[in-house]
């Protein structure tokens, strides 16, 4: 499936052999998120999530730069909106949410906003030039008190308030020592080591990887739990039979 560049709202999509690549499309702006933008995330997301064709997502920007955050112009509306009850942490609670590996691929400038949607990923992987930030402090907002948490899991209390306190860029390399990106590579090798690793997770059980990411998200109780282990006997059936015969194993679970 193709759908054209800028078909929602900014956004560009494609599904190509499982992946799913949402495109941030607003290189003019470097990409900068405006308030529409921010609502439509979780509407695009929802049948992605929901499409059997979709094994993972790759989130990224267009024109070489990955997320300049929040359109300047319309940030006082957007803070207007209430922390923890408006339009962006909406979409970054969705992008969290949403149940398949997502892994952000970061060019050029992620900044701010971009870097909460980047957080909202389940991986980071950077090319060597890129640069972070988080701005606030600059513009005098108070960050969402979810997306400051989940800084805090990342990089620990002291790199988050450097970050915050500062609203400085640092780079890739300072990003990858800091956890705030999980592999840094040349930006050449970039797409071919992000698509190779979201091949190889649609090529794995479908109910693993989601079972897993509730599990690692503290989002599954212990019937939850159960339930995941008692619908694992066919996948579990077919991986053995699969690595017995030497052939890539055809899981028979789908959401």
């Amino acid at each position: 499936m193709q759908i054209s560049d800028g078909f929602a709202d900014g956004f560009a999509l494609s599904v190509d052999d499982h992946v799913a690549t949402l495109r941030i499309d607003r290189p003019d702006k470097r990409n900068a998120m405006s308030a529409r933008m921010w609502r439509a995330l979780p509407g695009i997301l929802a049948p992605l999530a929901e499409d059997p064709a979709v094994r993972a997502l790759v989130l990224t920007g267009a024109g070489g730069t990955f997320c300049a955050g929040a359109d300047i112009s319309e940030i006082a509306g957007l803070a207007e909106d209430g922390d923890d009850t408006g339009v962006t942490v909406a979409a970054e609670r969705a992008l969290i949410r949403f149940p398949k590996p997502a892994i952000a691929m970061i060019e050029g400038f992620c900044v701010g906003g971009g870097c909460q949607l980047a957080l909202a990923c389940d991986l980071r992987l950077a090319a060597a030039d890129a640069r972070f930030a988080i701005t606030p402090a600059r513009l005098g907002l108070v960050y969402p008190r979810s997306s400051t948490r989940r800084l805090v899991e990342h990089v620990g209390p002291s790199a988050a308030k450097l970050l915050l306190y500062s609203a400085d860029q640092i780079d890739a390399g300072h990003a990858l020592r800091i956890g705030l990106v999980d592999e840094v590579l040349p930006p050449g090798a970039l797409a071919d080591r992000v698509y190779g690793l979201a091949r190889t997770m649609a090529s794995r059980s479908q109910l693993t990887l989601t079972a897993s990411k509730e599990i690692v998200d503290g989002h599954a109780d212990e019937a939850r739990f159960r339930q995941w282990q008692k619908e694992s006997a066919a996948e579990l059936a077919e991986g053995v039979s699969a690595f017995l015969e030497r052939r890539p194993p055809r899981f028979p679970w789908t959401r």
